[in-house]
């Protein structure tokens, strides 16, 4: 009789809708994965060949993961992160290593990175000066002490220098060079800037300069050349030298040619040396640079500044690159590399086992984890403030819900059409 086939028929449809009504459920589940159910058909151990042998039914032959992506939706916490292409993430439970596509990340009270079951994500580290260490994937820490101040070594100014500009304001002044220079007196330079410096305790210091147009002799005592007297103060008050070797307050010179360029500076190589009298490494000295200084017909003015020191600064926030490399950012404008995240890659990654949890373990049927940065090889990128949604497609799972109704509908009718036979069998006389 066919009871058999109709049964077996009742209970693959029933693992259908449940496998279907799984991935419905988990419709909205931050990277989860559907499955979808493959059956088999049965046939009896047969002694004979032929073409007359019927099949006794179906089974369930496997349940197969659907490892295609996700949509990735944008989300306003910089530590979702979502995978696009090939890789999990992976996670250490106290040492066992399992993998996710739930890129649902935070910091706990120690500040390493876990998910939501509180697992570790493991990555690459970084030495003191934060390069990456490309040993093996460890649980990522931040390190949330405050960065250490630097002392500036090295200032760069541009400025352009008005051609335009006398010696004097009127032809019955002497020309300002003669001018006792006073950074409190107007009348002994004709242009100032200034930028920030920083000592070695990560304290604001500012420099000044100024600038004072020398005469051209040779024409007359008020007659404009291209050479200046350069002044340098710190905090207002003269540096002990503007080079070393120059004496107190000595100015350097500055000239350009006839096309405004900047030809020499006396001495050749500027070196700023400031005392300090607040407990930070005294004097401060650094390179001083007017490279890409002009003389032209314009207004005086601040091309470029640039100088390496800087303050201590603390953990503001971070970013995560496409690469996987977490760089904080520090409230003094500076930034760090903190850490690398990896994602492993299987050849088979349908042989891995589900845990729950949107977490998998490695088998024997998935291969050993291939473990790199991303974007290398065949592993995907990251994409951060954002998550990748579940690749369950409810249209198509509602369309296979019903399909596996009406399958589970008919095997029904074909047992109630066996017992129908099998009534009518029995009531022969």
């Amino acid at each position: 009789m066919g009871f058999q086939s109709g049964l077996s028929g009742l209970s693959t449809s029933a693992r259908n809708l449940d496998v279907i009504g799984n991935n419905v459920a988990n419709a909205s589940v931050v990277g989860f994965k559907g499955a979808v159910a493959q059956f088999s058909d049965v046939f009896a151990a047969a002694t004979s060949g032929g073409g007359t042998q019927i099949g006794i039914g179906s089974r369930v032959q496997s349940v197969a993961q659907m490892f295609d992506q996700g949509n990735i939706t944008p989300t306003r916490n910089p530590l979702d992160i979502a995978i696009s292409g090939r890789g999990f993430f992976r996670l250490s439970d106290q040492g066992t290593i399992v993998y996710s596509r739930n890129g649902q990340f935070r910091l706990d009270n120690a500040g390493y990175i876990v998910n939501s079951s509180g697992l570790n994500v493991t990555g690459f580290g970084v030495d003191p000066n934060g390069n990456i260490l490309n040993a093996a994937p460890e649980p990522l820490r931040f390190d949330t002490s405050d960065i250490a101040p630097r002392a500036t070594t090295r200032f760069s100014a541009s400025v352009n220098l008005d051609s335009r500009t006398n010696t004097t304001e009127s032809a019955n002044e002497p020309p300002r060079s003669a001018v006792a220079f006073s950074p409190s007196n107007t009348r002994s330079f004709n242009y100032t800037t200034s930028g920030s410096i920083y000592d070695s305790l990560g304290n604001q210091h500012v420099m000044t300069m100024y600038f004072v147009r020398l005469p051209d002799t040779s024409i007359g005592p008020t007659a404009p050349s291209s050479r200046y007297e350069l002044y340098v103060t710190n905090d207002g008050g003269l540096t002990t030298e503007v080079n070393l070797g120059l004496g107190d307050g000595v100015p350097a010179v500055v000239e350009f040619d006839s096309e405004g360029n900047l030809t020499s500076t006396t001495p050749p190589t500027l070196t700023v040396s400031a005392t300090l009298a607040n407990g930070a490494i005294t004097p401060l000295l650094f390179d001083f640079s007017l490279a890409g200084s002009t003389h032209y017909g314009s207004v005086d003015g601040v091309t470029a500044l640039s100088q390496d020191g800087y303050a201590s600064g603390r953990l503001s926030g971070f970013d995560v690159s496409a690469e996987g490399i977490i760089t904080g950012k520090y409230t003094n404008g500076q930034s760090s590399n903190l850490g690398q995240l990896v994602l492993a890659d299987f050849v088979n990654p349908q042989g891995l086992t589900p845990l729950g949890d949107n977490l998998w373990t490695d088998t024997i049927a998935s291969g050993l984890p291939l473990v790199a940065a991303p974007g290398s090889g065949t592993i995907g990128n990251l994409q951060s403030g954002a998550v990748e949604d579940s690749n369950v497609e409810l249209t198509s799972e509602l369309v296979g819900m019903i399909t596996a109704q009406r399958v589970y509908q008919a095997n029904a009718q074909t047992i109630k059409t066996q017992d129908a036979i099998l009534q009518t069998i029995v009531n022969l006389r």
